[in-house]
């Protein structure tokens, strides 16, 4: 079959290893393989629809997205790792059962961050599960622990204040019986 396979963009991407989705105004408009295997979709239940059918929630999907415009470089490229949610059922996994994601991308128009992009996911279930239930707050807090932003960054990229990220960093500490912020980002690391 390789012999015969036509080496061209469109297969390149087909057939790429990890979950890739090209983009408008937040709407699917084509996405490979790897990211329907990823999620549990049929190619119908995801093109032309919201990334919000990705999203635990949807103000996690908004809070996302006004992220990710805040946040992107001067050529239009952003990366976080966040909670995602699986469409249907996908090997052991339930239909919407959530799990850490790397996303990474790139807006075509950094002046216009959804008018188009080309997104990569990667599936970080197999070395990193969700332990614990998390509210969609922290949910995002424990995700730019993991980066290691401090409280004040993190307030400033949630628009919330320090102190509030502290109140849900004790509640993550609590949950995940970790001692010192670096033992719970271990723990959120193994998790």
């Amino acid at each position: 079959m390789a012999d015969t396979l036509a080496l061209d963009y469109r297969t390149a991407f087909d057939l790429a290893p990890v979950g890739m989705v090209l983009s408008r105004h937040r709407l699917m408009v084509d996405c490979n393989q790897q990211l329907l295997a990823m999620f549990g979709a049929e190619r119908e239940q995801l093109i032309g629809q919201s990334f919000e059918v990705l999203y635990p929630t949807h103000d996690e999907f908004e809070r996302t997205g006004a992220r990710i415009v805040a946040s992107l470089d001067r050529q239009g490229w952003y990366s976080d790792e966040r909670v995602m949610k699986r469409v249907d059922s996908v090997g052991g996994a339930q239909r919407g059962e959530l799990f850490w994601c790397h996303v990474s991308g790139r807006a075509l128009d950094p002046a216009q961050p959804h008018a188009a992009g080309i997104w990569v996911f990667e599936d970080l279930s197999a070395r990193r599960r969700i332990a614990v239930d998390l509210t969609p707050r922290e949910r995002e807090i424990a995700a730019l622990l993991i980066e290691g932003l401090t409280s004040k960054l993190i307030g400033k990229r949630l628009e919330i204040s320090p102190r509030t990220v502290d109140v849900y960093r004790a509640r993550l500490m609590k949950k995940h019986r970790a001692a010192t912020t670096p033992e719970l980002v271990q723990k959120l690391l193994r998790a």
